[in-house]
Protein backbone atom coordinates (compact mmCIF):
# COMPACT_ATOMS: atom_id res chain seq x y z
CA UNK A 1 0.00 0.00 0.00
CA UNK A 2 1.37 3.38 -0.84
CA UNK A 3 0.69 6.98 -0.64
CA UNK A 4 0.90 8.96 -3.85
CA UNK A 5 0.42 12.78 -5.45
CA UNK A 6 -3.25 11.61 -7.19
CA UNK A 7 -2.53 12.79 -10.82
CA UNK A 8 -4.54 13.60 -13.93
CA UNK A 9 -7.27 11.08 -14.77
CA UNK A 10 -6.57 9.19 -17.71
CA UNK A 11 -8.96 7.33 -20.36
CA UNK A 12 -10.38 4.00 -19.05
CA UNK A 13 -9.08 4.88 -15.50
CA UNK A 14 -11.40 4.87 -12.16
CA UNK A 15 -11.63 8.04 -10.46
CA UNK A 16 -10.62 7.33 -6.55
CA UNK A 17 -13.79 7.31 -4.55
CA UNK A 18 -13.50 8.99 -1.06
CA UNK A 19 -13.59 6.38 2.68
CA UNK A 20 -16.53 4.87 3.98
CA UNK A 21 -18.08 7.04 6.40
CA UNK A 22 -18.10 5.79 9.88
CA UNK A 23 -21.59 5.06 11.53
CA UNK A 24 -22.71 6.48 14.68
CA UNK A 25 -22.38 9.78 14.44
CA UNK A 26 -25.12 13.01 16.11
CA UNK A 27 -25.74 15.93 14.44
CA UNK A 28 -23.46 18.97 15.82
CA UNK A 29 -20.89 16.62 17.50
CA UNK A 30 -20.40 13.68 14.60
CA UNK A 31 -18.03 11.13 16.10
CA UNK A 32 -16.39 13.83 18.72
CA UNK A 33 -18.82 12.39 21.32
CA UNK A 34 -17.93 8.80 20.58
CA UNK A 35 -13.98 9.87 21.05
CA UNK A 36 -15.09 11.58 24.04
CA UNK A 37 -16.89 8.79 25.75
CA UNK A 38 -14.94 5.95 24.87
CA UNK A 39 -12.14 6.95 22.74
CA UNK A 40 -9.89 3.89 22.52
CA UNK A 41 -12.61 1.50 21.76
CA UNK A 42 -13.87 3.81 19.39
CA UNK A 43 -10.10 4.20 17.69
CA UNK A 44 -9.73 0.03 17.73
CA UNK A 45 -13.08 -0.69 16.10
CA UNK A 46 -12.32 1.83 12.79
CA UNK A 47 -10.10 -1.07 11.60
CA UNK A 48 -13.56 -3.25 10.84
CA UNK A 49 -14.61 -0.53 8.70
CA UNK A 50 -11.75 -0.43 6.27
CA UNK A 51 -8.29 0.89 5.95
CA UNK A 52 -9.37 4.23 5.57
CA UNK A 53 -12.49 5.70 7.14
CA UNK A 54 -14.01 8.62 7.20
CA UNK A 55 -15.15 9.97 10.89
CA UNK A 56 -16.85 13.83 11.80
CA UNK A 57 -15.68 15.54 14.67
CA UNK A 58 -18.08 18.30 14.74
CA UNK A 59 -18.12 19.72 11.54
CA UNK A 60 -15.30 18.51 10.74
CA UNK A 61 -14.45 15.57 8.20
CA UNK A 62 -11.26 13.45 8.93
CA UNK A 63 -10.06 10.64 8.14
CA UNK A 64 -8.75 7.51 10.02
CA UNK A 65 -6.21 5.38 8.94
CA UNK A 66 -6.34 1.82 10.77
CA UNK A 67 -3.68 0.18 8.56
CA UNK A 68 -0.22 0.05 9.60
CA UNK A 69 1.77 -0.18 6.40
CA UNK A 70 -0.85 2.94 5.55
CA UNK A 71 0.42 4.84 8.48
CA UNK A 72 4.17 4.26 7.95
CA UNK A 73 3.72 5.34 4.64
CA UNK A 74 1.83 8.65 5.77
CA UNK A 75 4.48 9.55 7.76
CA UNK A 76 6.42 9.12 5.37
CA UNK A 77 5.13 10.92 2.34
CA UNK A 78 6.00 14.63 2.02
CA UNK A 79 2.60 14.82 1.12
CA UNK A 80 1.62 15.24 4.54
CA UNK A 81 2.62 17.62 7.36
CA UNK A 82 2.17 17.82 10.99
CA UNK A 83 -1.02 19.26 11.89
CA UNK A 84 -4.46 18.54 12.53
CA UNK A 85 -7.04 18.39 15.54
CA UNK A 86 -4.00 17.04 17.68
CA UNK A 87 -1.65 19.92 16.78
CA UNK A 88 -4.43 22.37 16.91
CA UNK A 89 -4.86 21.87 20.92
CA UNK A 90 -1.50 21.48 21.89
CA UNK A 91 -0.34 24.87 20.13
CA UNK A 92 -1.69 26.36 23.05
CA UNK A 93 0.89 24.66 25.17
CA UNK A 94 3.63 24.29 22.51
CA UNK A 95 3.73 27.48 20.91
CA UNK A 96 3.94 27.29 16.91
CA UNK A 97 7.83 27.33 17.11
CA UNK A 98 8.81 24.31 18.38
CA UNK A 99 10.45 21.39 17.12
CA UNK A 100 7.37 19.38 18.01
CA UNK A 101 4.99 21.26 15.69
CA UNK A 102 7.01 23.33 13.15
CA UNK A 103 7.12 22.20 9.40
CA UNK A 104 9.44 22.75 6.46
CA UNK A 105 12.88 24.25 6.78
CA UNK A 106 12.14 25.76 10.39
CA UNK A 107 11.57 22.33 11.74
CA UNK A 108 14.94 20.50 9.33
CA UNK A 109 16.93 23.47 11.30
CA UNK A 110 15.31 22.99 14.49
CA UNK A 111 16.15 19.33 14.54
CA UNK A 112 20.10 19.89 13.64
CA UNK A 113 20.03 22.28 16.71
CA UNK A 114 18.73 19.52 19.31
CA UNK A 115 19.55 16.28 17.26
CA UNK A 116 23.43 16.21 18.68
CA UNK A 117 21.76 16.47 22.45
CA UNK A 118 20.23 12.62 21.63
CA UNK A 119 23.22 11.59 19.05
CA UNK A 120 23.71 7.42 20.43
CA UNK A 121 27.08 8.32 21.40
CA UNK A 122 25.89 11.33 23.78
CA UNK A 123 23.42 9.38 25.49
CA UNK A 124 26.32 7.53 28.02
CA UNK A 125 27.34 11.21 29.30
CA UNK A 126 23.47 10.96 30.66
CA UNK A 127 24.24 7.97 32.29
CA UNK A 128 25.54 8.63 35.89
CA UNK A 129 22.46 11.23 36.52
CA UNK A 130 20.35 8.58 35.43
CA UNK A 131 21.56 6.36 37.64
CA UNK A 132 21.59 8.85 40.50
CA UNK A 133 18.26 9.78 40.08
CA UNK A 134 16.93 6.21 39.64
CA UNK A 135 18.36 4.87 42.74
CA UNK A 136 17.56 7.81 45.01
CA UNK A 137 13.74 6.80 43.74
CA UNK A 138 14.33 3.21 45.33
CA UNK A 139 15.80 4.60 48.28
CA UNK A 140 13.34 7.03 48.94
CA UNK A 141 10.61 4.48 48.60
CA UNK A 142 10.27 2.72 52.25
CA UNK A 143 8.97 -1.12 52.12
CA UNK A 144 5.42 -1.30 53.19
CA UNK A 145 4.51 2.83 52.22
CA UNK A 146 1.96 3.84 50.22
CA UNK A 147 3.40 5.32 46.60
CA UNK A 148 1.36 7.68 44.57
CA UNK A 149 3.16 6.74 41.10
CA UNK A 150 1.78 9.81 39.56
CA UNK A 151 3.78 12.41 41.52
CA UNK A 152 6.93 9.84 41.78
CA UNK A 153 6.85 9.23 37.75
CA UNK A 154 6.47 12.59 36.58
CA UNK A 155 9.39 13.38 39.61
CA UNK A 156 11.90 11.07 38.11
CA UNK A 157 10.84 12.00 34.47
CA UNK A 158 11.27 16.09 35.15
CA UNK A 159 14.55 15.45 36.78
CA UNK A 160 16.36 13.76 34.22
CA UNK A 161 15.07 15.59 32.04
CA UNK A 162 16.10 18.98 33.52
CA UNK A 163 19.57 17.49 34.72
CA UNK A 164 20.87 15.51 31.38
CA UNK A 165 19.22 18.49 28.92
CA UNK A 166 19.10 21.52 30.55
CA UNK A 167 21.32 20.98 33.49
CA UNK A 168 19.36 22.41 35.90
CA UNK A 169 18.75 21.73 39.62
CA UNK A 170 15.32 20.91 39.22
CA UNK A 171 13.50 21.14 43.00
CA UNK A 172 11.13 18.88 43.77
CA UNK A 173 8.67 21.86 44.10
CA UNK A 174 8.94 22.43 40.19
CA UNK A 175 8.38 18.90 39.54
CA UNK A 176 5.30 19.28 41.14
CA UNK A 177 4.03 22.41 39.63
CA UNK A 178 4.89 20.53 36.40
CA UNK A 179 2.84 17.61 37.20
CA UNK A 180 -0.37 19.15 38.64
CA UNK A 181 -0.01 21.61 35.49
CA UNK A 182 0.34 18.86 32.69
CA UNK A 183 -2.75 17.15 33.99
CA UNK A 184 -5.07 19.91 33.66
CA UNK A 185 -3.56 20.96 30.73
CA UNK A 186 -3.62 18.15 28.77
CA UNK A 187 -6.94 16.90 29.83
CA UNK A 188 -8.30 20.25 28.38
CA UNK A 189 -5.99 20.05 25.04
CA UNK A 190 -8.08 16.34 24.87
CA UNK A 191 -11.33 18.01 24.87
CA UNK A 192 -10.51 20.89 23.00
CA UNK A 193 -9.49 18.03 20.15
CA UNK A 194 -12.22 15.67 19.99
CA UNK A 195 -14.82 18.27 20.49
CA UNK A 196 -13.53 21.67 18.45
CA UNK A 197 -15.93 24.19 19.76
CA UNK A 198 -13.54 26.59 19.73
CA UNK A 199 -15.83 29.40 20.68
CA UNK A 200 -16.85 27.89 23.97
CA UNK A 201 -13.41 27.33 25.10
CA UNK A 202 -13.11 30.77 25.99
CA UNK A 203 -16.02 31.52 28.10
CA UNK A 204 -15.17 31.85 31.65
CA UNK A 205 -16.69 28.60 32.26
CA UNK A 206 -14.47 27.00 35.56
CA UNK A 207 -12.94 24.17 33.64
CA UNK A 208 -11.49 26.69 31.12
CA UNK A 209 -10.23 28.64 34.14
CA UNK A 210 -8.37 26.00 35.56
CA UNK A 211 -7.06 24.92 31.68
CA UNK A 212 -5.79 28.71 31.66
CA UNK A 213 -3.71 29.00 35.08
CA UNK A 214 -2.44 25.53 34.60
CA UNK A 215 -1.18 26.97 30.74
CA UNK A 216 0.22 30.05 32.53
CA UNK A 217 1.97 28.00 34.89
CA UNK A 218 3.77 25.83 32.65
CA UNK A 219 4.78 29.22 30.82
CA UNK A 220 5.70 30.39 33.25
CA UNK A 221 7.97 27.84 34.75
CA UNK A 222 9.78 28.00 31.43
CA UNK A 223 10.43 31.56 31.60
CA UNK A 224 12.21 30.83 35.32
CA UNK A 225 14.43 28.28 33.91
CA UNK A 226 15.52 30.37 30.74
CA UNK A 227 16.14 33.57 32.75
CA UNK A 228 18.08 31.47 35.79
CA UNK A 229 20.62 30.33 32.81
CA UNK A 230 20.69 33.83 31.45
CA UNK A 231 21.40 35.18 35.32
CA UNK A 232 24.29 32.66 35.56
CA UNK A 233 26.26 33.84 32.95
CA UNK A 234 27.36 29.93 32.51
CA UNK A 235 27.74 28.18 29.10
CA UNK A 236 27.84 24.51 30.21
CA UNK A 237 27.28 21.88 27.14
CA UNK A 238 23.89 21.52 27.23
CA UNK A 239 20.92 21.59 24.95
CA UNK A 240 20.12 24.61 26.68
CA UNK A 241 23.28 26.72 25.70
CA UNK A 242 22.54 25.01 21.84
CA UNK A 243 18.88 26.79 21.93
CA UNK A 244 20.67 30.31 23.48
CA UNK A 245 23.58 30.18 21.09
CA UNK A 246 21.81 28.78 17.94
CA UNK A 247 21.57 30.85 15.17
CA UNK A 248 18.64 31.21 12.30
CA UNK A 249 19.02 30.31 8.37
CA UNK A 250 19.99 34.19 8.11
CA UNK A 251 22.98 33.78 10.64
CA UNK A 252 21.08 36.17 13.55
CA UNK A 253 20.26 34.38 17.28
CA UNK A 254 17.01 32.72 16.95
CA UNK A 255 14.06 34.74 18.77
CA UNK A 256 12.97 33.87 21.79
CA UNK A 257 9.76 33.03 21.44
CA UNK A 258 11.15 30.25 19.75
CA UNK A 259 13.85 29.19 22.58
CA UNK A 260 10.83 29.69 24.60
CA UNK A 261 9.00 27.09 22.69
CA UNK A 262 11.71 24.32 22.43
CA UNK A 263 12.76 24.56 26.26
CA UNK A 264 8.86 23.86 26.23
CA UNK A 265 9.20 20.73 23.96
CA UNK A 266 11.66 19.35 26.14
CA UNK A 267 10.29 19.43 29.16
CA UNK A 268 6.34 19.09 28.96
CA UNK A 269 5.42 16.45 26.10
CA UNK A 270 8.76 14.30 26.89
CA UNK A 271 8.24 14.53 30.84
CA UNK A 272 4.68 13.51 30.29
CA UNK A 273 5.66 10.62 28.25
CA UNK A 274 8.39 9.77 30.32
CA UNK A 275 6.34 9.41 33.50
CA UNK A 276 2.93 7.97 31.70
CA UNK A 277 5.42 5.34 30.75
CA UNK A 278 6.94 4.39 34.04
CA UNK A 279 3.38 4.45 35.33
CA UNK A 280 1.68 1.74 32.70
CA UNK A 281 5.68 -0.38 33.79
CA UNK A 282 4.99 0.14 37.63
CA UNK A 283 1.40 -1.69 36.92
CA UNK A 284 3.00 -4.29 34.47
CA UNK A 285 5.43 -5.35 37.48
CA UNK A 286 2.61 -5.04 40.07
CA UNK A 287 -0.16 -7.19 37.66
CA UNK A 288 2.88 -9.72 36.14
CA UNK A 289 5.10 -10.32 39.19
CA UNK A 290 6.43 -14.03 36.91
CA UNK A 291 8.19 -11.26 34.83
CA UNK A 292 9.06 -8.81 37.61
CA UNK A 293 10.77 -11.72 38.95
CA UNK A 294 12.24 -12.92 35.48
CA UNK A 295 13.64 -9.18 35.45
CA UNK A 296 15.05 -9.42 38.40
CA UNK A 297 16.31 -13.00 37.64
CA UNK A 298 18.18 -11.16 34.78
CA UNK A 299 19.40 -7.95 36.84
CA UNK A 300 21.06 -10.37 39.36
CA UNK A 301 22.69 -12.76 36.84
CA UNK A 302 24.81 -9.71 35.56
CA UNK A 303 25.25 -7.50 37.72
CA UNK A 304 26.29 -10.59 40.47
CA UNK A 305 24.58 -8.47 43.65
CA UNK A 306 26.50 -4.97 42.66
CA UNK A 307 23.46 -1.58 41.90
CA UNK A 308 22.43 -1.74 38.50
CA UNK A 309 24.43 0.44 36.39
CA UNK A 310 23.63 2.49 33.26
CA UNK A 311 25.78 0.76 30.86
CA UNK A 312 24.29 -2.65 31.76
CA UNK A 313 20.74 -1.43 29.99
CA UNK A 314 22.05 -3.08 26.55
CA UNK A 315 22.78 -6.21 28.23
CA UNK A 316 18.92 -6.47 29.82
CA UNK A 317 17.30 -8.08 27.25
CA UNK A 318 14.18 -9.33 28.75
CA UNK A 319 13.82 -6.23 30.57
CA UNK A 320 14.29 -4.18 27.65
CA UNK A 321 11.48 -6.48 26.08
CA UNK A 322 9.13 -5.87 28.65
CA UNK A 323 9.41 -2.53 28.69
CA UNK A 324 8.53 -2.56 24.65
CA UNK A 325 5.77 -5.12 25.13
CA UNK A 326 4.09 -2.40 27.91
CA UNK A 327 4.51 0.24 25.33
CA UNK A 328 2.89 -1.71 23.05
CA UNK A 329 -0.39 -1.88 24.98
CA UNK A 330 0.00 1.22 26.58
CA UNK A 331 1.40 3.62 24.33
CA UNK A 332 1.73 6.82 26.21
CA UNK A 333 1.12 8.75 22.55
CA UNK A 334 -1.66 6.85 21.46
CA UNK A 335 -3.30 9.31 18.93
CA UNK A 336 -1.60 11.26 16.22
CA UNK A 337 -2.61 13.85 13.47
CA UNK A 338 -1.40 14.99 9.47
CA UNK A 339 -2.88 16.91 7.25
CA UNK A 340 -2.56 17.02 3.54
CA UNK A 341 -0.73 19.28 2.01
CA UNK A 342 -2.09 18.56 -1.74
CA UNK A 343 -4.59 15.73 -3.54
CA UNK A 344 -3.37 12.62 -2.94
CA UNK A 345 -4.15 8.22 -3.05
CA UNK A 346 -4.31 6.65 0.39
CA UNK A 347 -5.21 2.75 0.35
CA UNK A 348 -6.92 3.30 -3.00
CA UNK A 349 -9.28 6.17 -1.73
CA UNK A 350 -9.26 9.78 -2.46
CA UNK A 351 -7.56 12.41 0.09
CA UNK A 352 -8.40 15.85 -0.70
CA UNK A 353 -5.95 18.91 -0.03
CA UNK A 354 -6.22 20.24 3.66
CA UNK A 355 -7.77 17.04 4.70
CA UNK A 356 -6.69 16.24 8.25
CA UNK A 357 -5.94 12.21 8.94
CA UNK A 358 -5.97 10.56 12.13
CA UNK A 359 -3.89 7.44 13.39
CA UNK A 360 -4.20 5.22 16.84
CA UNK A 361 -1.01 3.93 17.55
CA UNK A 362 -3.01 2.36 20.12
CA UNK A 363 -4.97 0.68 17.96
CA UNK A 364 -2.71 -0.49 15.73
CA UNK A 365 -0.35 -2.15 18.05
CA UNK A 366 -3.42 -4.02 19.80
CA UNK A 367 -4.40 -5.08 16.15
CA UNK A 368 -5.39 -9.23 16.27
CA UNK A 369 -4.41 -8.45 12.39
CA UNK A 370 -0.46 -7.85 13.72
CA UNK A 371 -0.13 -9.87 16.79
CA UNK A 372 -1.01 -13.14 18.33
CA UNK A 373 -2.44 -13.27 21.29
CA UNK A 374 -3.14 -9.69 20.59
CA UNK A 375 -4.33 -8.05 24.29
CA UNK A 376 -1.66 -10.42 25.91
CA UNK A 377 0.91 -9.34 27.92
CA UNK A 378 3.92 -11.53 26.30
CA UNK A 379 7.49 -9.39 26.05
CA UNK A 380 8.93 -12.73 24.82
CA UNK A 381 7.15 -11.71 21.45
CA UNK A 382 10.07 -9.25 20.38
CA UNK A 383 12.80 -12.12 20.63
CA UNK A 384 14.19 -11.92 17.43
CA UNK A 385 12.75 -15.10 15.88
CA UNK A 386 9.29 -13.81 16.56
CA UNK A 387 9.29 -10.27 16.16
CA UNK A 388 10.57 -10.76 12.79
CA UNK A 389 6.58 -11.44 12.46
CA UNK A 390 5.25 -8.10 13.05
CA UNK A 391 4.35 -5.67 10.19
CA UNK A 392 6.88 -3.21 9.94
CA UNK A 393 4.74 -0.21 11.21
CA UNK A 394 2.73 -2.02 13.71
CA UNK A 395 5.21 -1.42 16.64
CA UNK A 396 6.54 2.15 15.94
CA UNK A 397 6.52 3.66 19.08
CA UNK A 398 8.89 6.86 18.52
CA UNK A 399 7.41 7.40 14.99
CA UNK A 400 8.92 6.93 12.05
CA UNK A 401 10.87 9.30 9.12
CA UNK A 402 11.69 12.92 9.72
CA UNK A 403 9.00 13.08 12.44
CA UNK A 404 10.77 10.52 15.04
CA UNK A 405 11.35 11.64 17.89
CA UNK A 406 14.88 12.76 18.31
CA UNK A 407 15.21 11.19 21.94
CA UNK A 408 14.06 7.52 21.27
CA UNK A 409 17.80 6.18 22.53
CA UNK A 410 17.69 8.57 25.72
CA UNK A 411 13.86 7.61 26.58
CA UNK A 412 14.49 3.75 26.19
CA UNK A 413 17.59 3.51 28.32
CA UNK A 414 16.09 5.52 30.96
CA UNK A 415 12.87 3.51 31.00
CA UNK A 416 15.12 0.13 30.59
CA UNK A 417 17.45 1.13 33.93
CA UNK A 418 14.04 2.56 36.24
CA UNK A 419 12.41 -1.37 35.30
CA UNK A 420 15.76 -2.64 36.23
CA UNK A 421 16.20 -1.25 39.58
CA UNK A 422 12.89 -0.74 40.62
CA UNK A 423 11.87 -4.75 40.04
CA UNK A 424 15.26 -5.61 41.55
CA UNK A 425 14.73 -3.79 44.46
CA UNK A 426 10.53 -4.29 45.31
CA UNK A 427 8.04 -6.28 44.40
CA UNK A 428 4.57 -4.15 44.23
CA UNK A 429 1.27 -4.64 44.60
CA UNK A 430 -2.00 -2.30 44.21
CA UNK A 431 -4.05 -1.02 47.34
CA UNK A 432 -7.49 0.27 48.23
CA UNK A 433 -7.93 3.64 46.57
CA UNK A 434 -5.66 2.80 43.41
CA UNK A 435 -7.63 3.14 40.36
CA UNK A 436 -5.72 0.88 37.75
CA UNK A 437 -8.05 1.97 34.45
CA UNK A 438 -6.51 3.60 31.64
CA UNK A 439 -6.81 7.64 31.93
CA UNK A 440 -7.24 9.26 28.13
CA UNK A 441 -6.32 12.24 27.55
CA UNK A 442 -3.80 13.46 24.89
CA UNK A 443 -1.18 10.50 26.99
CA UNK A 444 -2.28 7.23 28.05
CA UNK A 445 -1.56 6.09 31.61
CA UNK A 446 -3.42 4.20 34.19
CA UNK A 447 -6.01 6.78 36.40
CA UNK A 448 -4.38 6.57 39.90
CA UNK A 449 -2.11 4.36 40.54
CA UNK A 450 -1.36 3.51 44.26
CA UNK A 451 1.41 0.58 44.98
CA UNK A 452 3.29 -0.62 48.36
CA UNK A 453 6.42 -1.85 47.49
CA UNK A 454 7.52 -4.64 49.19
CA UNK A 455 11.08 -5.10 49.51
CA UNK A 456 12.74 -8.16 48.76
Amino acid sequence: MTVESVQPATPGTPELRDPPLAGGGIPLLGHGWRLARDPLAFMTQLRDHGDVVRIKLGPKTVYAVTDPDLTGALALSPDYIIAGPLWESLEGLLGKEGVATANGPLHRRQRRTIQPAFRLDAIPAYGPIMEEETHALAERWKGGEIIDCTSESFRIAVRVAARCLLRGHYMDERAERLCAALASVFQGMYHRMVVPLGPLYRLPLPANRVFNRALADLHLLVDEIIAERRASGQKPDDLLTALLEAKDDNGDPIGEQEIHDQVVAILTPGSETIAATIMSLLLVLAEHPEHADKVRAEVEDLTGGRPVAFEDVRKLTHTNNVVLEAMRLLPAVWILTRRAVCETELGGFRIPTGADIVYSPYAIQRDRRSYERHLEFDPDRWHPERSQDVPKYAMRPFGVGNRKCPSDHFSMALLTLVTAVLANTFRFEQVAGSVDATRVGITLRPQRLLLRPMPR
